[in-house]
């Protein structure tokens, strides 16, 4: 039994750590709550970094998960600009920097994931750019602004969510902008070829240049500025700014240090249906947690915001000896110029055998499946809207499904669900 006694605490200051406190009061627990952040902002969400606070169309307040006095009011002992340094399992505690340590009866890890980096020469110059955190989104909203005004060049590298917003986002400020990335066409990973290539029709429409199947070797400067990127195929390509974006990387060396078990494939935590790590006394959530997911049969690491809203109460839940299975179908939005999207499922490259259109690809106002033997195994509503639960209910039905019905969108989706 939970009482007032005992600890709680927190590492990682982002949406899924802050709903997780959220969660333990409203779940009614009145022991210590201790939420510890490395960032000195408080506790933020992501999305709008790339999308609506980048563009300048939402203000920097709007991107906080909670009021800052809200923490105070209930009773949340918040560390901004801490990190932790080390986990003590047998004593049950966490290090700071300077050596002080904070007991924990419960431990949950949501440490996140960091930008990985281009390890070519030239990314100590002026002009390189990650997008993680906020600091890092204020920096580029003045930098898109200036490329715009001044009909500069933005070479980004990798054509992943990061990359497709960014590059969205320069060219409504009038920035150049050209993308390089290995694979063959825009999320590649995620989609596959069939609706990648919409993306990149999409881009192209925009004015973006894409130059496929290279990467980054060089980053050319002078005097301390960017002059040009250098792809290994020998391109060389005008660039007053670059953005790496070429994935994130779970931060998992304080849980590897401690001993906890990783995943072996796509990295992360290991954890339970329930969000516990090996120890029975720590769970993760969030990017950093891979879990294992019935649905799919694979142990799944989601680098959404969706994970993050649903994933931190779900540990909470977890940590108060609640029953718990984590078994929410992945989900995740963009927004790229005047195109709107939302993903539900999971169907990597060589998991599907068709890709079935429902509505016109051409005028950007469809739903896309990925089926295999007639099943749906994940779904993408592009401009039509209020259609998430029946293709989340198409996924998890696992039910073969007529095909001519689904691409026919004069028939209601529900009538296809089981």
């Amino acid at each position: 039994m939970v009482d007032a006694d005992q600890t709680f605490v927190i590492v990682g200051g982002g949406l899924a750590g802050a709903k997780a406190a959220e969660t333990l009061r409203a779940e009614g627990f009145t022991g210590r709550v201790i939420l510890i952040c490395d960032e000195r902002d408080h506790p933020y969400e992501r999305p709008p970094l790339s999308k609506g606070f980048l563009l300048g169309k939402a203000e920097r307040d709007s991107v906080f998960v909670h009021e800052p006095a809200w923490y105070a009011n209930h009773d949340i002992e918040l560390h901004l600009g801490e990190p932790v340094t080390a986990i003590d399992r047998a004593a049950r505690a966490v290090r700071f920097g300077d050596g002080t340590t904070v007991h924990y009866d419960k431990l949950l890890l949501a440490t996140g994931a960091e930008p990985r980096r281009l390890d070519i020469p030239g990314t100590g110059l002026a002009g390189v750019h990650h997008l993680r955190r906020l600091a890092h989104a204020e920096r580029l909203k003045g930098v898109l602004a200036a490329l715009g005004r001044d009909n500069g060049h933005l070479v980004i590298a990798g054509a992943g969510w990061i990359g497709l917003e960014v590059a969205a986002a320069a060219r409504e400020y009038g920035a150049e902008v050209t993308v390089v990335a290995p694979s063959p066409t825009p999320l590649y990973s995620v989609f596959g070829p069939e609706v990648g290539e919409l993306f990149a029709e999409l881009h192209r429409a925009h004015g973006v240049r894409f130059h496929f199947g290279a990467r980054l070797t060089e980053i050319i400067g002078q005097d301390g500025m960017v002059l040009a990127a250098r792809s290994d195929d020998g391109e060389e390509h005008p660039a007053h700014d670059v953005l790496a974006a070429i994935g994130a990387a779970p931060r998992t060396a304080l849980a590897e240090a401690a001993g906890l078990e990783l995943a072996a494939e796509g990295g992360g935590i290991a954890v339970d249906e329930g969000l516990r790590t090996s120890d029975p006394d720590i769970y993760a959530a969030g990017d950093v947690a891979a879990f294992p997911h019935p649905l799919f049969g694979t142990r799944l690491r989601v680098e959404h915001w969706a994970n993050a809203l649903n994933g931190g109460p779900a540990a909470a839940r977890a940590m108060l000896g609640r029953q718990v299975t984590y078994d929410r179908v992945p989900y995740f939005f963009s927004d790229q110029y005047d195109m709107g999207m939302e993903y539900s499922g999971w169907a990597p490259p060589g998991s599907y055998d068709q890709v079935l259109i429902r509505g016109d690809a051409g005028k950007r106002q469809f739903i896309a499946f990925w089926l295999k033997d007639g099943r749906v195994l994940a779904g993408m509503n592009v401009n039509v809207w209020d259609v998430t639960e029946q293709i989340q209910r198409l996924v998890r039905s696992r039910a073969e499904v007529d095909v001519e019905a689904l691409a026919d969108p004069s028939r209601p989706l529900d009538s296809l669900v089981p």
